[in-house]
């Protein structure tokens, strides 16, 4: 499907259409539809309609990326099968690492609208710039779960420890997946 975005507005509704649809993945799993994650993306039949509104603002797509975080909570917390115990001490992590994810993805937010604005007029050196500051981004994030390797599993075993990374990256893969899959190619203009 070929789509031409014009504009942060148009990105926005990207953004947006990739909410729609990871959130109603993971409302279908919150609901008990499914006991695992693959199993879920394997059952789930989601039809992505185009959601771009030029009203979309700043303030509604971080309600919807609360909304989001929160539902995020909520499949983890079903797919984990925490103790008491480990959820006493899970939780208060899980939520500081949300807060550290919050902030290399405002950074990836901020790129997508770079390049929303620039993509009309982006020269080959614009291209390498952005594809260089997305890597890095990419990198922040994948120190960050690095970084929080240890201090989760001194509260989960081993298994546990592996499933919650696991699950995040599965449903932030999910998120990008469906975002990215609206905005062009750097090279493709009509």
């Amino acid at each position: 499907m070929k789509c031409k975005i014009a504009g942060a507005a148009g990105l926005a509704g990207a953004f947006v259409a990739g909410m729609v649809v990871a959130t109603a993945l993971g409302a279908g799993m919150a609901a008990g539809e499914a006991k695992t994650l693959g199993a879920a993306a394997q059952e789930q039949r989601v039809t992505v309609q185009r959601v771009i509104s030029p009203t979309v603002t700043d303030e509604d797509i971080a309600l919807l990326r609360q909304d989001l975080r929160a539902r995020k909570m909520q499949v983890i917390g079903q797919n984990m099968s925490l103790s008491d115990t480990q959820a006493e001490k899970f939780w208060p992590i899980y939520n500081h690492y949300v807060k550290d994810l919050q902030e290399v993805n405002n950074q990836k937010y901020a790129l997508l609208k770079q390049y929303a604005e620039m993509w009309a007029t982006m020269t080959d050196e614009d291209a390498l710039i952005y594809v260089r500051h997305w890597l890095e981004v990419d990198g922040q994030a994948q120190a960050l779960r690095l970084k929080y390797v240890p201090i989760v599993s001194q509260v989960l075993p081993g298994r546990k420890a592996a499933t919650f990374f696991q699950l995040d990256r599965r449903l932030n893969m999910m998120i990008d997946l469906q975002l990215f899959s609206q905005i062009p190619l750097a090279h493709v203009k009509e």
